[in-house]
């Protein structure tokens, strides 16, 4: 943790970039307890559950082909404001959601406001290659992946305790309130990183990246590699295994909290012990970890604590495999793609996370048990491995240490 404190020191432009994605990344899941609380007493299906989960990684996929031409376009602040202030306005408005006959709105404002989260996302990942040195570039992306790994889980953890302390409706306006932090403290904030001078249109600059995809095949591997990650939505997962394994010893809120605070110590740790240790070829290792920890997460799921330990080893290994697959891939790429590669890769990596929300749902309802479930994302992960190991033999892939 010492590295990360001494970057921070020495990057004030990191420093404060990083407050405020803390801030704004941790209430873009704040509001997801609320949600899920929301639906178990409504008393929808396990579909509708799942639908709600992908929707939250939907959001980035679709507007994923065009968020990549225009962060190369646009002017990085104002374009971040612009997004802060959507997701202030959707929060907001999810107080007004109540019955059945909601649900329509709920996804629509959930569409908003996840959008933007996952476009401000790629604005950011995109933009620290260019403001940050690449010999600490491996550092910043660990420390951004820690702290989006820890505002995805301990933003819901901490939103358990609110809802069952406050209520729903609190839950999302003081989310809405946090928001309006980060818009404060982006707006003091000078940022002059000028977009990329083109005369390129919009489609022209979509088709040539696809071009350069093509001639750069490591490109759309490294792609692949990091969509394995998004094996890791659990969101459907967890919010079924509350409704169906502990919600009559625990109230639901509260067992949401619970698990999700444990994913986020492991999540934090992680990288703490693996950042120093890893390299191209250790990398196979930690997805046959992370696979390794499903299995033990499934074998141990109708025991509530035991859950609560297993998810701490799940993710252990997440955030690791998260920020140096995304590492690989920025240190293989141009610069005049970043926005526009990281975007595409946003949109690989949310597609499988969607994906994986809606399987989900989809064997719950097929009658598979939450077991088999999770073993069959478990496997996931080590073909993952194996995936990577093929790219690392047939690809001339460099080190991030280069």
């Amino acid at each position: 943790m010492k590295r990360y404190l001494q970057l921070l020191k020495h990057e004030p432009l990191l420093r404060r970039l990083s407050s405020i994605q803390l801030i704004s990344y941790f209430g873009a899941w704040f509001s997801n307890v609320a949600i899920y609380t929301l639906l178990i007493k409504m008393e929808v299906g396990a579909e509708i559950v799942s639908f709600v989960a992908m929707l939250h990684f939907l959001a980035g996929v679709v507007q994923a082909p065009f968020s990549g031409a225009l962060i190369d376009k646009l002017q990085p602040k104002k374009l971040m404001l612009t997004l802060i202030v959507a997701e202030i306005i959707a929060t907001a408005c999810l107080v007004f959601i109540s019955t059945h006959d909601d649900l329509l709105y709920l996804y629509l404002l959930i569409f908003v406001k996840m959008a933007s989260a996952s476009f401000y996302f790629t604005t950011e990942m995109s933009l620290l290659p260019k403001i940050l040195d690449p010999k600490v570039l491996q550092k910043a992306n660990e420390l951004h992946s820690i702290i989006w790994s820890f505002s995805y889980t301990l933003g819901m953890a901490v939103s358990g305790y609110v809802v069952y302390i406050f209520g729903i409706k609190i839950a999302f306006l003081l989310d809405a309130g946090l928001f309006i932090i980060a818009f404060f403290l982006l707006y003091t904030l000078k940022l002059d990183v000028a977009p990329i001078v083109t005369q390129e249109k919009l489609l022209e600059m979509m088709q040539d990246t696809f071009r350069y995809i093509k001639k750069t095949p490591k490109a759309l591997h490294l792609m692949i590699v990091h969509a394995f990650v998004g094996l890791t939505a659990f969101d459907a997962l967890v919010a079924l295994m509350v409704d169906k394994y502990y919600a009559g010893i625990i109230a639901t809120s509260l067992a949401l909290g619970l698990l999700h605070s444990a994913r986020a110590v492991g999540l934090v740790i992680g990288p703490v012990f693996l950042g120093k240790l890893l390299n191209n070829k250790r990398l196979v290792y930690i997805f046959f970890a992370q696979a390794l920890g499903v299995f033990l997460w499934a074998y141990v799921m109708q025991n509530f604590y035991l859950s609560l330990a297993a998810s701490v080893v799940v993710g252990f290994f997440t955030t690791t495999l998260w920020s140096y697959s995304y590492t690989l891939l920025q240190k293989n790429i141009e610069e005049k793609y970043y926005g526009r590669i990281v975007a595409y890769n946003d949109m690989l990596f949310l597609s499988s996370a969607a994906f994986t929300s809606y399987m989900i749902g989809y064997l719950a309802v097929a009658d598979f048990s939450l077991e088999k479930i999770t073993t069959i994302m478990g496997i996931g992960f080590l073909i993952g491995g194996v995936y990577y190991m093929f790219v690392l033999r047939t690809q001339k892939i460099k080190e991030i240490s280069q």
